[in-house]
């Protein structure tokens, strides 16, 4: 499994960011783009609010999706949000 980030390239009111999962993450970003995906991303399709991933952690799964979706603070893992100055997550205790 592969945990993403995907990065809106505008706010949609409060959210900058997804947090997502999957075993096939081109497969399942077709899908956010069409819309079968999830509802935020749906409602960023229906605004016209571009988005895609820009960061992936390979062999990683829904465990450490669900850590980095409660520290509420994607954008510190963003290489968009930070320029050149990525915080690289090196997973010690699963703890982001």
């Amino acid at each position: 499994m592969t945990v993403y980030l995907i990065h809106f390239q505008t706010n949609l009111k409060h959210a900058r960011h997804y947090v997502g999962f999957a075993s096939q993450v081109e497969k399942r970003l077709a899908h956010h783009k069409d819309g079968s995906g999830a509802r935020l991303l749906a409602v960023c399709n229906a605004l016209g609010i571009e988005y895609d991933i820009v960061r992936m952690w390979e062999g990683m799964g829904r465990d450490f999706e669900r850590k980095l979706k409660r520290c509420k603070n994607a954008a510190r893992y963003c290489p968009v949000c930070n320029g050149e100055h990525v915080r690289e997550y090196k997973p010690k205790d699963g703890t982001p």
